[in-house]
């Protein structure tokens, strides 16, 4: 799952950089408003690129679930001040 989530996260930050550089050394000769067009979608790309990197999958563990070790789990528990597990 990380890796899945590794990989959109790149292939979006790529997409901006060959945006961004595609738009400052290439277009901006033919057209600059397209140009500029370019540049503000590559800088919308990098929040989006940090909300997939960040979203959760199904499979993942979540802060609060537990794991299965007892001895982590009581841990865990303790840091958070919750009583524990029976």
């Amino acid at each position: 799952m990380y890796a899945r989530r590794r990989r959109g996260y790149f292939l979006l930050m790529g997409t901006c950089l060959v945006l961004f550089v595609g738009a400052c050394a290439v277009v901006r000769l033919w057209s600059v408003p397209v140009a500029v067009g370019m540049c503000v979608v590559a800088a919308v790309i990098p929040p989006v690129a940090a909300v997939v990197a960040n979203r959760k999958g199904p499979e993942d563990r979540w802060y609060d679930d537990t794991t299965g070790d007892p001895g982590s789990d009581d841990w865990w528990d303790e840091l958070d001040g919750r009583p524990r597990r029976q």
